[in-house]
């Protein structure tokens, strides 16, 4: 089969479209033929050698969609046959709060979606809603689990509540957005990009600030005469002590990422004066997996899609990734004969 491997220097011009052994399932493990996958930022950690324990040779890929085509014994043969999205959160453990220590993602250190087959757990495998194509579906599946957690678990969200969403445009954030509104909150965001913002207003956002502005927290504050609930950040950095200063009192930030780095001088008088909840959250369970996807299925979402590229030009996908110039996810056609 086809797949997108990186190899050992572990940087970009170290990534190919190889041929790699199609994989058999054993025991308990489905086989499945991908139709779609799509890309996330953890991709591209991964390809700039920052991620940790990266092990090569190694097929990239967390999101996919497919139809089974065989299965492992001990498993139901009615799934062959069947299409599918795949829970990328392996090995989650028994404790829905947190992962077990030896938790891991789909597509490294365990091979990924970006290929023509993959083989995963059963218990990974859930029923692809049957109004969503493959690269919607495709488009789902780690974004699409870290919002609902973030949301609804961590963030307990409720219904009229304002939510304010940074870095608007990436995979999650653009699904947080979805999912937030889908639930009847207010959506207000923030990003470096007054194209994205404009955009996210199109999607029924109250509205937004750039980042890049001096004192753009006062323009997020006069869009929430009422205050902000609860705060969605995927950023860090030093922004974050802004967000610190935004939420109101009593109200909750739910930390899903620091691509920006660590908060310098974080305020923690702000954080107990306030009262203010701050949750960690990271991917989710098979009950949260099946809970998103049902939500889904009743508020029939469709993810938003920026460009599907064939897999033979993955890299122009993965260079776009890179660029961040996209609003919602990059998906990968994985169906056509090469």
């Amino acid at each position: 089969m086809k797949a997108v491997v990186l190899k050992e220097e572990k940087q970009f011009d170290d990534l190919a479209l190889d041929d790699f052994p199609t994989p058999k399932p054993n025991p308990g493990e489905v086989l499945i033929q991908i139709k779609s996958a799509a890309l996330n930022a953890r991709d591209i950690w991964i390809v700039k050698g920052r991620y940790p324990n990266i092990q090569t040779p190694v097929i990239l890929g967390s999101d996919g969609s497919g139809i089974v085509t065989e299965v492992g014994k001990e498993v139901d043969k009615k799934w062959v046959g069947t299409e599918v999205i795949i829970n990328p959160s392996l090995d989650w453990g028994d404790n829905p709060q947190v992962q077990q220590d030896d938790y891991k993602i789909l597509g490294v250190p365990a091979n990924g979606t970006h290929a023509e087959y993959i083989v995963v757990p059963a218990s990974n495998v859930f029923k692809k809603p049957d109004y969503l194509s493959f690269e919607e579906a495709a488009a789902i599946p780690l974004a699409g689990l870290t919002a609902y957690r973030a949301l609804f678990r961590q963030g307990s969200l409720q219904k009229g509540e304002t939510v304010l969403i940074t870095g608007i445009g990436g995979g999650v954030a653009s699904l947080v957005q979805q999912l937030a509104l889908a639930f009847g909150a207010n959506v207000l965001a923030t990003s470096g990009s007054d194209e994205k913002l404009n955009r996210a207003k199109q999607l029924r956002a109250l509205g937004g600030a750039n980042y890049h502005h001096d004192h753009w927290e006062s323009e997020i504050t006069a869009l929430a005469p009422k205050g902000i609930d609860l705060i969605v950040d995927g950023a860090g950095g030093p922004g974050f002590n802004k967000l610190i200063e935004l939420v109101k009192p009593g109200g909750r930030i739910v930390v899903y990422g620091a691509t920006a780095g660590k908060p310098p001088d974080l305020q923690i008088h702000r954080i107990f004066w306030k009262q203010i909840a701050i949750h960690g959250t990271t991917m989710g369970n098979d009950e949260d997996f099946r809970n998103m996807v049902q939500f889904f299925e009743r508020h029939q979402l469709k993810p938003i899609i920026h460009k599907t590229y064939d897999l033979e030009n993955f890299k122009e996908a993965y260079l776009e990734m890179m660029e961040k110039k996209q609003f919602g996810k990059i998906v990968l056609d994985v169906r056509r004969e090469m």
